[in-house]
Parts: structure tokens; sequence; C-alpha cells
């Protein structure tokens, strides 16, 4: 694989930038919206993670020509039929991605619930002229617990105990512990693993 193939990472959220960026370390150059002067509010209007991904990959790629990849992440619990889903990010009333409100409506949608397993689940779309279009994903199995712990991370970090974290939240864990086990860890390993057999 070429050292420095260049790929438009499609997000606004700058924590999601970052762990991206952490786990592909020098072996590709990722690029964030701003670099590459896209300040669009991109719809996620899909049902699934991956048609969102698909949808955000497609609108960089479309509008802006550059070979790109997009994620969408989903908290998804079994008690509450897989919810909060693909609407994770958005997941309380009102406007914008409030994690506080997101982590406090959950939290209180789990009380009295006996089974307190959930699991991330990220998906990548790569949109590319030479490579084509393609998707992987990551999954982390953990459980949901009852009050908030951590000062790292975002999202629903704080309540969520990673199988593998021993006993850790990921709000607790360092940026290379979380990377090491975590969804999106897991689906951007898959994305270079895939990129070193199409490159």
């Amino acid at each position: 694989m070429e050292n420095k193939y260049k790929l438009v990472f499609a997000t606004n959220n700058a924590h999601k930038l970052s762990e991206l960026r952490a786990v592909v370390g020098d072996s590709l150059s990722i690029l964030s919206l701003a670099d590459i002067d896209c300040h669009d509010d991109i719809p996620e209007t899909g049902s699934t993670l991956e048609e969102n991904s698909m949808i955000k990959a497609r609108w960089v790629k479309e509008k802006y020509g550059y070979d790109c990849i997009a994620d969408d992440t989903g908290l998804e619990v079994e008690a509450l039929n897989g919810e909060p889903g693909v609407r994770s990010a958005r997941y309380a009333p009102g406007e914008g991605h409030d994690s506080k409100a997101n982590m406090k409506l959950l939290l209180s949608n789990m009380e009295g619930k006996e089974n307190r397993n959930a699991r991330f689940r990220t998906v990548i779309t790569l949109i590319s002229d030479t490579l084509g279009t393609h998707t992987v994903e990551g999954i982390v199995n953990g459980t949901i617990i009852t009050k908030e712990q951590g000062e790292s991370g975002f999202g629903y970090d704080p309540i969520f105990v990673p199988v593998e974290g021993d006993g850790l939240t990921f709000a607790q864990m360092t940026g290379d512990e979380k990377n090491a086990i975590s969804h999106r860890g897991r689906a951007t390993r898959a994305l270079l693993a895939l990129l070193e057999k199409l490159c």
C-alpha cells in the first residue's frame, strides 16, 4: 500500500477524528472536512448505520471529489430493543448532540432493567475512484452501568463497560487502551486490512 494514501474522514466530530488518526498512525493521511474547506451540515437521514455512513461518504465524494471514508456509530442496548442505535447521537429531544442529555435519558430508560447488556457498533464506508465502494464494521460488547464513571472519551463512554476492559468504562481508559478494544478501533483496523488488499 502506498505510504500516504489520502482519505477525507467525513465527520465534524473532533473526538472521532482524533481516535481514527491515532489508530491509523502513519499508514494513511487522514484529512478532516475543515482541511478540504467543507463546512456542510451533512444530513444523516438513513435508518441504519450503514445507510448513514454511505450518505456521508457519498456527500463528500460527489460534492468535493475526494476519496472518502465516513462512519456511523450506534450504542445498541438489548433491554431497549437495540435502542438508541442509529439515533445514538440524537437520542434525547432537542437540537444538536447533547451527550449528557443522551446518557441521562438512557439511564432513565434502563431503570429497573436486569439485563444491562449492550454493544457499540461502528460502520465505516469507503468510497474511492480507484478502489471502489466498501463497508467494514467493528463491534465491542459490554454492559451499561447505573451512573457515569470517568472523565475521558465522549458520548456514552462514561456508562459503558466493555467486556475486555478490566471493569473500567471507556471514559476511565487512556486513549490507547480504548482504541485497542473499541468498536471504532476495530472498524478502523478492518479498513486498514481492506486497504492492504486493495492497494
